[in-house]
């Protein structure tokens, strides 16, 4: 379990520096409330983005982005209508992001970033 927690905050790290480079402003990292957790929470201009990163290690399952499943999809605006609710004032333009990073042993990271794509 130890090196999924790992390899998932690498993913994490390594998105949240290729958003910042896109222009994205890092608003939270690992927001957590009862009902779970969001990876981040991203602004690009007006839009608050809430951004699922997923990272795998290799294809043999699948690609990373696979792995956002109708049902995560669904725990994932419930999280954001949460976090919104939390912010005083806050409710704005907001779109759902995915960000799959592929870390294969000896190769460079390559990250994909899928914008709006639910």
């Amino acid at each position: 379990m130890a090196h999924n927690l790992t390899l998932g905050a690498r993913g994490e790290d390594l998105a949240a520096q290729y958003l910042t480079a896109a222009g994205m402003t890092v608003i939270c990292r690992n927001w957590r409330c009862r009902y779970g957790e969001l990876d981040l929470i991203v602004r690009e201009g007006d839009t608050v983005v809430f951004v699922e990163v997923k990272t795998r290690t290799g294809l043999r399952f699948g690609l990373p982005a696979e792995a956002v499943t109708f049902a995560k999809q669904v725990r994932i605006r419930r999280l954001a209508a949460i976090w919104l609710a939390e912010q005083p004032g806050a409710w704005a333009p907001i779109r759902f992001d995915v960000v799959a990073v592929l870390i294969e042993r000896g190769a460079d990271p390559v990250i994909e970033h899928l914008p709006a794509v639910f």
